[in-house]
């Protein structure tokens, strides 16, 4: 969809959907005021009837109203004035667009000029219209023989909000409109099938990247390139598969060249059997989200590029499928890392951890000023936060509590967990350097605990969306997330 600015009377903009707030107990917004009155009292009447409230999320939808421009009316609650914070706000966006894009309307209006959101500025509130709006129309047909009718909304015009300067507020646009494709990149990633998204296919799709934009330059290493740098314990994951892994490494350039890169690397198990440690079969088909961490990476990459950052960032993937077979990694198995450290797989379905390790090794090269890891890692961290929040581990303060207040920004929460010296004793091993897995509790910090002993060269932090990356059940599909969290830290970073 394409976004704009559009000043004016909220009655006298052209479009087929203007969309105003009514606060909590029927009181209208300035723009639903103002509606009212050249509607002799439409709206207000309606309110009267007690069929509108004005609770947050509530919708209802009013046609051919004379005295306005707008051909139809979508009311949406807002609930209190004084508690409408950053999440309220969110709330009332996407219920206005679980409306709108079930209706015949090619253009709307979001008439806000006079909302104000009380913990944001009026750049976050536009931004996150056009945000919401990519995110809220996104559909899944790639797969499908029958593609769902796709949303009629072309444009989506919002009011210049008081207190926001014009270029700013163009500027927040397309912000929002470039994270929320970015969004969509990683739903569309995560949602195809691992028949479809091989790690050959992320290759391909990092390699389009780098096509696309001269900003970026993409190299794709094989497994002999891979053999020949050492990593093993990458290489033990993909021993069983017929597909061949591949470790995708992308740079962008939007500072000087010896400007040392943020870095950012994704898990890309494209497919999780478990290896020889065979997962239960029920629920087996949402391991093709095993590789959520590579499809944020790869969807990061293309929205700081596009949003021009004066930064440089490297983008790492480790892309394998984990399957059994005569060829396959068995538990006891002892591998050698990059780093030469040697480790003992005693679970071979704790694979995200060998994935990472050598991803994080090779690193090291690029002097990176922070490094933060994104996987898919452990069912412990569904336990700990639900899909609600990102679990965060990190070897350095400043940089997770940077990760926590971007998270808390964006609205796309992390939170960190302790990672005490005393969880380490738990991957001791007699035979290697390094146990794969420390044992039945704790898991989420016990799996951090192991990616710890690769990153001592630079301030790093692991970010665990076992939990916040996809949901389940009949609402099945990619989140996109943390796409937002990503893009919110490293357009705060300076070259």
């Amino acid at each position: 969809m394409k976004y704009s600015i559009k000043a004016g009377a909220a009655d006298k903009i052209n479009s087929e959907c203007a969309i105003v707030f009514v606060w909590a107990k029927g009181i209208l917004s300035d723009e639903a005021t103002l509606l009212d009155a050249s509607t002799n009292k439409a709206i207000s009447n309606v309110v009267a009837t007690g069929d509108f409230s004005g609770e947050l999320a509530e919708t209802m939808l009013l046609h051919q109203l004379q005295g306005l421009s707008a051909k139809r009316v979508l009311l949406v609650g807002a609930g209190l004035e004084t508690k409408f914070d950053a999440k309220s706000a969110i709330k009332a966006i996407r219920a206005a667009y679980q409306v709108t894009q079930k209706l015949a309307a090619t253009s709307l209006h979001f008439a806000i000029a006079s909302v104000t959101v009380t913990d944001r500025d009026s750049n976050w509130l536009t931004a996150r219209v056009a945000e919401e709006g990519e995110s809220s129309y996104y559909r899944y047909t790639a797969t499908k023989s029958k593609n769902p009718k796709a949303p009629a909304t072309k444009t989506v015009s919002v009011s210049p909000i008081n207190g926001g300067r014009r270029k700013s507020l163009d500027s927040a646009l397309k912000r929002g409109f470039a994270i929320g494709k970015a969004i969509n990149v990683a739903k569309e990633l995560g949602n195809l099938p691992a028949n479809v998204c091989t790690p050959t296919y992320l290759a391909e799709q990092a390699k389009q990247l780098g096509e696309k934009n001269k900003s970026i330059t993409t190299q794709i290493l094989g497994e002999k390139q891979m053999l020949r740098l050492g990593m093993g314990s990458l290489l033990s994951v993909s021993a069983g598969s017929a597909e061949e892994a591949k470790f995708i490494i992308m740079q962008y350039k939007g500072a000087k060249s010896d400007s040392r890169p943020y870095a950012i690397v994704g898990k890309g198990v494209t497919f999780d059997t478990g290896g020889i440690s065979l997962k239960a079969g029920n629920g087996m088909d949402e391991m093709k989200y095993d590789m959520c961490g590579a499809a944020s990476v790869i969807a990061t990459m293309g929205c700081v590029a596009e949003l021009k950052l004066p930064i440089n960032v490297v983008g790492i993937v480790g892309a394998v499928e984990n399957m059994p077979g005569s060829k396959a990694t068995k538990p006891g198995d002892i591998v050698t890392s990059m780093s030469g450290l040697t480790i003992e797989i005693l679970n071979t379905d704790a694979e995200g951890r060998l994935v990472l390790c050598d991803a994080l090794t090779y690193t090291e090269r690029f002097n990176p000023r922070s490094v933060i890891d994104i996987a898919t890692l452990t069912g412990a961290a569904v336990a700990t936060f639900g899909s609600h929040v990102s679990a965060l581990l990190s070897n350095d303060d400043d940089l997770a509590n940077e990760i926590i207040n971007c998270g808390t920004d964006c609205v796309d929460p992390a939170w960190q967990l302790p990672m005490w010296d005393e969880y380490q004793p738990l991957l001791n091993s007699n035979f290697a350097d390094i146990a794969n897995i420390g044992g039945p509790r704790a898991g989420t910090i016990t799996a951090a605990c192991f990616l710890s002993r690769f990153t001592e060269k630079f301030a790093w932090a692991h970010l665990d969306i076992a939990g916040s990356a996809w949901i389940s059940g009949q609402a099945k599909g990619s989140t996109g997330r943390p796409v937002p969290l990503l893009v919110e830290y490293l357009n705060n970073q300076k070259a």
